[in-house]
């Protein structure tokens, strides 16, 4: 399992982002996936997540700050991903991080690495859309 974290400043505060920030528009955000579908489960909200050739389940659940979401089940591009999404006052805006924990479970040297590279692209290409937004 590897971890991956990205920061960057954004020009909204936390309680704009608190707002307009939800699992669809995280998704979207993130940029490699797109939503099928959302449903309400025991105060967590699960996303079906779809792209070429797979169909899989997000299960978000809100923190102080933000947002902790998971991989749910066993289909998916990764044996295990969990990302945790927080936005702090800073500078009349906010400093969001994102932090993920990836695991690809596959037997191949180095794959892990690859694994937190690709969602590395993804927490990058999340912040800088978040940020033009401002």
């Amino acid at each position: 399992m590897r971890e991956v974290e990205r920061r960057r400043f954004v020009p909204a505060t936390p309680r704009d982002l608190e707002g307009s920030l939800d699992p669809t528009r995280i998704v979207d955000l993130e940029g490699s996936f797109s939503v099928q579908s959302t449903a309400e489960n025991d105060g967590s909200t699960l996303v079906t997540a779809t792209g070429p050739g797979i169909a899989f389940e997000l299960r978000f659940e809100p923190i102080e700050g933000g947002y902790y979401y998971t991989q749910a089940g066993d289909a998916g591009p990764f044996e295990s991903m969990e990302t945790w999404l927080t936005a702090e006052p800073e500078n009349e805006g906010s400093l969001v991080s994102m932090r993920s924990l990836v695991s690809i479970g596959v037997p191949l040297p180095f794959a892990d690495r690859l694994a937190a590279w690709k969602r590395g692209g993804e927490l990058d290409r999340a912040l800088e859309r978040l940020a033009a937004e401002g």
